[in-house]
């Protein structure tokens, strides 16, 4: 049934108005991960100086986040039962605009944490379904599906620059004593501008009529018949409907742990990687430099890994990614000899977020689209069960001994036996039962 519905959306649809589809969509990403959780790395030295956190409590802001996007992630797939998805995605967009700018009226430890994490739901909201979008657009030019993917998941990048760029200045021209709250308004202001863009994308394609969301959603409402709930392909991979089901996500555990300690290892860096180059002297313009390079890599990391996506059928493209991002994220921890900072700051940029862009191509290439909705909140959440331990870990070493560069070491292991994990993960096609 999906071939002429590709044939058909492809004749509405050029592959060069897919590709700009695909960049509008892309702030969706820019709000969800490069803004609403990317700029706290920028945000974390001012106000531990000026609040007088640990780097325990600094991690615990970015872990009450992610607490916040695994509710979220939770809550997706129920929420798509009664709304589709570009709907979901504004209202979270919305959402997310409104939680960074409350952020800028506290300063006591409980309301930021409560903002950190409901600006975290909101982001599970944008980023799950803006990958679905990204998944439906991929669909219509299927040959091509690695690079929308990733110009979706690469407008992270979007939000990383913007804020590289925009949050230095703000905090060199703030008045009064809490001059990072004028960073948080000015992050908000740049979430609702990217809110009113993506009114584009997501009419269009909602216009294309390709409704992998609906068909998602449909088959996870409950019915009269237990059977009725389960995924009719697997019936042809096993006895039963509910035994194909739950054996397709055995198969799928090696790169859902490899995903798992992704989560735990990358979101250590970017974290505390700006705090760890202040501590070790660097300027405010070298900073600067730094984060929009890994921004601006970001988001060249779409075409680098577009071949890699549509080729990998199994957790190849995990492993190879987690094991470079280890090296990135090793890398600051064990020198300050800054052409090597900068080289972890492009290699990191240039890799983790087409991790996560190689899951979601994992589930196009592995699941009925029937099973793509299930399949990228499952993904979705152990990501978020991952960030959940990271920031807090990584944290509680920082104040010991050996400071943050140790945390960095902690993230790098991490991130290393994810990519031992992922690597046993075959396609699902071809496992024998």
């Amino acid at each position: 049934m999906m071939a002429p519905m590709q044939t058909e959306n492809s004749d509405r649809l050029s592959f060069r108005s897919a590709l700009w589809l695909a960049v509008a969509l892309s702030l969706g990403a820019a709000v969800s991960l490069g803004i609403t959780r990317f700029a706290y790395a920028l945000m974390l030295p001012p106000m531990r100086a000026d609040l007088g956190w640990s780097y325990t409590l600094a991690g615990a802001m970015n872990t009450a986040n992610a607490l916040g996007y695994l509710l979220g992630a939770l809550a997706t797939p129920l929420l798509l039962r009664r709304l589709e998805p570009g709907a979901l995605l504004l209202a979270g967009s919305v959402l997310a605009t409104l939680f960074m700018a409350l952020s800028g009226f506290f300063v006591a430890p409980a309301p930021l944490l409560a903002q950190r994490l409901f600006a975290g739901v909101a982001s599970a909201l944008v980023f799950v379904t803006g990958g679905l979008l990204a998944a439906r657009l991929g669909s219509v030019h299927a040959r091509r599906s690695g690079l929308l993917l990733g110009l979706y998941y690469g407008g992270a990048g979007w939000g990383i620059s913007a804020s590289a760029l925009l949050v230095p200045a703000v905090l060199a021209r703030a008045p009064g004593p809490h001059a990072w709250a004028w960073a948080w308004w000015a992050l908000a202001g740049v979430c609702a501008l990217a809110t009113a863009v993506l009114r584009w994308p997501v009419r269009v394609l909602r216009g294309l009529g390709a409704a992998p969301a609906a068909a998602a959603a449909n088959a996870s409402r409950p019915q009269q018949t237990p059977a009725s709930t389960h995924d009719p392909a697997s019936e042809k991979m096993a006895g039963t409907a509910s035994d194909a089901a739950s054996l397709r996500w055995r198969r799928l555990a090696p790169a859902l742990a490899g995903y798992t300690l992704f989560g735990v290892g990358y979101i250590g860096y970017m974290t505390f990687v700006v705090a760890l180059l202040r501590e070790q002297g660097a300027s405010g313009t070298a900073v600067t430099v730094f984060y929009a390079l890994l921004g601006l890599a970001v988001l060249l990391s779409s075409r680098i890994w577009a071949g890699l996506l549509d080729r990998a059928k199994g957790g190849g493209a995990l492993a190879l990614l987690n094991a470079l991002l280890g090296v990135a994220t090793v890398l600051p921890a064990l020198t300050a000899w800054w052409p090597v900072v900068l080289a972890s700051g492009l290699l990191f940029g240039g890799v983790f977020l087409s991790v996560v862009a190689s899951t979601t191509a994992l589930v196009r290439h592995n699941l009925p689209p029937a099973r793509w909705a299930l399949g990228i909140s499952a993904f979705t959440i152990v990501f978020a069960v991952g960030q959940i331990v990271g920031p807090t870990v990584v944290g509680w070493i920082a104040d010991g001994p050996g400071g943050l560069a140790r945390g960095l070491v902690f993230s790098a292991c991490a991130l290393w036996l994810g990519a031992l994990l992922a690597a046993r993960q075959k396609p699902l096609g071809q496992v024998t039962t």
